[in-house]
């Protein structure tokens, strides 16, 4: 579940601000992009857990309210997960995130492989323990399913992880963190040498694409006013996940999550903010983003 605190600035250390608003959202890195490859046309299930408690039972509505299936949700005795975030007036955010029943999904089950075998495309975040998203990781490979990492939040990952993913995505900021330098380049040239395929999203500048080492494309984005930036990169990831499932090329799909996560924007929470499949297809012709 999302706070969303709205202020005119983020305010620095020991520093007390008024905020303009406060507001609660559906959110969380997996529920958001459920919800963006649900809403751009794909089928899709989500793997996680909520807590036995009001917002558990918020989230779990907003999915079925999306069409994703929610059989292999499991419920724990606990909080149900929380992000805090401060936006400011130019829609930039700074987010904390408690676990909370995320922390539980320490491994996967018989169901869970079996979701996932049946599946196009596993789509996967580091908001539930890395163990578990390992394992996910090597039982779509086993299965023949085109795995996907989006590495947030950022930490240090295992070859035997990156050796069973076809795509990874990360923002500049994770890409610096994983790729061990502080120099976007050199990063992104260190990831890309790990991986068949690596998206590197860079906001308002679109993104990077690299496949096997090299770069093979760079995908600008349109000119939007942003309200709130929370949950952008989440709708370009699950958007991007959907254009590949669909049988889109890279470049295409990029495309086209370049277009869902600039409609994001423009709106406050992630999960509002999500557009569907007709206004990404709509913005896409307005924007020339064939």
């Amino acid at each position: 579940m999302d706070v969303v605190f709205v202020v005119d600035r983020i305010p620095g250390p020991g520093e007390t601000l008024l905020a303009e608003s406060a507001s609660r959202f559906p959110g969380g890195k997996g529920l958001n992009q459920a919800v963006a490859a649900a809403r751009a046309g794909s089928q899709t299930g989500f793997i996680g857990a909520l807590g036995a408690d009001g917002n558990g039972d918020a989230l779990r509505g907003a999915m079925v309210e999306s069409g994703i299936s929610t059989d292999r949700v499991r419920t724990e005795l606990l909080d149900t997960g929380q992000a805090f975030i401060v936006v400011n007036s130019a829609g930039e955010n700074t987010i904390i995130v408690a676990a909370g029943a995320n922390a539980t999904v320490g491994s996967i089950d018989d169901g869970d492989r079996a979701e996932i075998a049946g599946s196009g495309v596993l789509l996967m975040q580091l908001e539930i323990p890395v163990e578990a998203v390992a394992e996910a990781a090597r039982s779509a490979r086993a299965a023949g399913v085109l795995v996907m990492l989006n590495a947030a939040p950022a930490r240090s990952l295992a070859d035997d992880l990156l050796g069973n993913l076809d795509y990874l995505i990360v923002n500049e900021h994770e890409a610096c963190i994983i790729g061990g330098s502080t120099d976007l380049n050199t990063a992104a040239v260190a990831l890309a040498a790990r991986v068949p395929r690596l998206v590197v999203t860079l906001g308002a500048k679109g993104s990077v694409l690299y496949e096997h080492g090299a770069e093979f494309a760079r995908v600008a984005a349109p000119k939007v006013d942003a309200v709130d930036s929370t949950g952008a990169g989440d709708t370009y990831c699950g958007a991007f996940a959907s254009a590949i499932a669909d049988g889109l090329g890279y470049g295409q799909a990029a495309t086209f999550a370049t277009a869902a996560a600039a409609l994001s924007v423009g709106q406050l929470g992630a999960v509002p903010s999500i557009p569907l499949r007709s206004a990404i297809d709509a913005a896409r012709a307005e924007w020339g983003m064939a």
